[in-house]
């Protein structure tokens, strides 16, 4: 069964080679569900099914350097970046993508011969830097974030019959399908049947006890758009309100009234399941991070959390503006 969930939902495939003969390898990111398969699967067999992939893409160069008579020894992959949402900025994914990206570094230093994004949307930045500290400085040199041409730069590199027609090319499944899905593996939402848990085991940087009728607000300041908000949090015995806040007066502490209301304050069982999100702040200002318990007039409540705030890569996001408009939001 945990074979099955990996093979049908892990996203991603082998389709066609390039101009040098090296194997094309398609990364499909926005049906990927990170947190279904860490959810129905263990972190170690998806890391183990994705070094096997690695093995194969070598196997596939040496099959090549056979057949062609000469050395192939590197890999072109295209990073289709469509779909691409806060979704996948899920710590325990991100780490888990870091500790395969540390192994195939370590493992196959000189495979990557170019690596293309293409779609990228507006969050790309803030993706990139997450996984820019796993990436050695020459694998971040072969990386090409590509605008609204992207079709016409993918064929300057590769023929025209070993690209799938959804990517610009002619290739086709036998039955005319133009995603060539035989070959490339466009992952999807895992039911829930398949999962084996309903958490990841995490580490909180801090620990707050809430008395009964309190509060609890933390503030974060967000220096220009797009900056991405990321928390998780638990509660012990019982549920808890959060919700967050832009600051309306600087420099003293506001009642939630008195604020703008940015996250919907709610309950969470986060004494069940431990709660997790992301937020894209699209103003500048002060971010507060409201864990409420003004509700319950008994119970204080402790609150373990870790809050961060991810920044976009400055050099992805000047060449994105470069690309122009072309390029997907």
């Amino acid at each position: 069964m945990l074979r099955k969930v990996i093979q049908q939902y892990l996203s991603g495939g082998m389709c066609g080679y390039d101009l040098d003969g090296c194997p094309v390898w398609y990364d499909i990111i926005g049906p990927l569900d990170a947190k279904g398969l860490l959810f129905s699967a263990s972190k170690q067999d998806l890391l183990r099914t994705k070094m096997r992939e690695c093995e194969l893409l070598l196997q596939e160069c040496a099959h090549q350097t056979t057949k062609l008579g000469r050395k192939v020894e590197t890999i072109t992959i295209i990073y289709d970046c469509e779909g691409l949402g806060l979704k996948h900025l899920w710590k325990p994914a991100v780490e888990a993508y870091g500790e395969f990206l540390c192994m195939f570094e370590e493992n196959y230093p000189e495979t990557l011969k170019r690596l293309f994004v293409v779609k990228a949307p507006k969050l790309f930045p803030v993706a990139y830097n997450l996984i820019k500290p796993f990436l050695s400085e020459d694998t971040r040199k072969k990386i090409m974030v590509l605008g609204a041409n992207w079709k016409e730069v993918l064929l300057k590199h590769i023929s025209p019959d070993q690209v799938p027609v959804e990517y610009g090319g002619t290739m086709t499944d036998p039955d005319g399908n133009p995603k060539c899905k035989s070959k490339i593996n466009y992952g999807g939402d895992i039911p829930r049947k398949y999962y084996v848990r309903d958490q990841v085991k995490q580490q909180y940087e801090h620990s707050v006890q809430i008395s009964r009728g309190s509060s609890h607000q933390v503030e974060y300041e967000i220096l220009f758009p797009g900056c991405v908000l990321r928390w998780q949090f638990m509660s012990d015995g019982a549920d808890v309100g959060f919700g967050i806040f832009l600051k309306t007066k600087m420099g003293e502490r506001q009642r939630a009234g008195e604020m703008t209301e940015v996250l919907p304050n709610q309950r969470y069982n986060s004494h069940l399941v431990p709660e997790d999100g992301t937020l894209t702040c699209s103003d500048p200002g002060i971010y507060v991070l409201r864990f409420d318990n003004t509700y319950s007039f008994i119970h204080a409540k402790k609150v373990n959390f870790t809050v961060e705030v991810l920044l976009p890569d400055k050099a992805s996001e000047e060449k994105m503006k470069q690309l122009g408009a072309g390029t997907p939001k």
